[in-house]
Formats: C-alpha cells, structure tokens, sequence
C-alpha cells in the first residue's frame, strides 16, 4: 500500500461525520416551546444547524418572530441541558463512516474532530457511542475560549498540533468548515450528504463527496 498523502484528517462532527439532526431538533423544539414558539419539523431542521447551539437557536427564533435577547441565555442553557440529557437517542454515523474511520486507521492516520458543538457535548456523544477511542484529539467550540471557533482557523490550527504535526486535511458541510479550512491553509472535503448551509458544490471546497465510501480516494488524489 501506498504511503497515505496526509498524517492528519479532521472532521466536523454535526453534519459531517455524524446525523444529529433529529437529537438537536427535538432539543431545539424543547427550547422553543419554552419560548411558547411553534416546532420546526425535525425534517427540517438541518437548516438550522451549523454555528453551534447558539446559531441555532437563534436562526429558529428569528424565523418564528425574533429575538428576545434578555431571554436567549437562559432559553440556550435550557437546550443545551436537554440536549446533554437526550444526546444519542437517535444520531449515527453517516453511510460508510465506520468503514472509511477503519480506512484511515488501517493507512496510520491520526482521525481528529474540530467542532462547534461545545467540546463536552462532543466528549459525551463520543462516550455514549463508545467511539472516543477513535480520535486522537476533539476540539470544540469551547475548547480555545471565544472568538476562537470556526470559520477562524484556530481550531485546526490546534488540531494539527496536537495530533503532533503532520500534512492535515479536513472534512465538512457547511461554509464554516470551508472557511476554516482556507484560513488554516488546509485542503478541503465537502459532504454532499451534510447539513450544508449553501449548496455543497458552492461550498469552496477542493472536492465533494456523495458517499464516505469515496473520500479515502478523494484525499489520495488530493493528496498527489
């Protein structure tokens, strides 16, 4: 077997590697119902999900008649608490994911997460799928402090240093992964599949996939 082009691959976790939407839609609904706000239909809350809670929840209230900004701190809490509390019911890895992780072990690739999502609800969705053993490192929206998470590159530029260096790419669905990954200076794998907040191949990113079953090939190719 060839030697793999890069050491490191990195991944957005919402959307990306896994389908949350229906945990963080029915948290999302908690929330709003006790804003006294109609659901969104879990169908279609993926619009909703790509900044992190925060952005979520806002996108929804904004849609469903505005902001009530002395209110959004306690109402956020309220969701992230549920959302803790009921954070695997439903969610999975997308088609082929546990294949394409097996892949990138077998070819001695250090498998890293940078997400939004606050890095102990990472941490516990990791822990509750019995996966944390998987990543070398996860890095949440939290982890750097504020001003820090994506679209910046402070993330994956944390990512690449603590996976020890190395040639990284990184993996996403929405402009913020592909914003990043320019900032950081990294290649770039849209999902076409994710919970894309443009369309996938308006993303700006060097490719985009159907299917985890062709990323491995992408990123060789990438990587030539």
């Amino acid at each position: 077997m060839a030697k793999f082009p890069y050491d490191i691959v990195g991944f957005d976790l919402d959307g990306t590697l896994f389908d949350t939407s229906r945990d963080l839609g029915v948290a999302l609904n908690h929330a709003l119902a006790l804003a006294g706000r109609p659901p969104v239909p879990l169908d279609d809350v993926t619009r909703h999900i790509g900044g992190g809670a925060s952005q979520m929840l806002r996108s929804a209230l904004t849609e469903s008649g505005g902001v009530d900004e002395a209110a959004f701190d306690g109402l956020q809490a309220e969701l992230v608490a549920f959302y803790a509390r009921n954070i695997a019911h439903h969610t999975a890895l997308f088609p082929g994911g546990a294949d394409m992780l097996d892949a990138l072990d077998a070819r001695g690739v250090k498998i890293a997460i940078a997400t939004n999502k606050k890095e102990g609800l990472a941490l516990r969705l990791f822990e509750e799928m019995d996966l944390l053993h998987r990543f070398a490192c996860v890095i949440g929206g939290d982890t750097l402090g504020p001003g820090t998470s994506k679209p910046r590159p402070d993330m994956l530029h944390a990512m690449v240093e603590r996976c020890g260096g190395g040639r990284a790419a990184f993996v996403g669905d929405t402009t913020f992964d592909t914003g990043a990954a320019r900032a950081a200076g990294l290649p770039v794998v849209a999902v076409r599949f994710g919970f894309c907040d443009v369309p996938p191949d308006d993303l700006g990113a060097d490719a985009v996939i159907d299917h985890f079953d062709h990323l491995v090939p992408t990123l060789e190719r990438l990587g030539a």
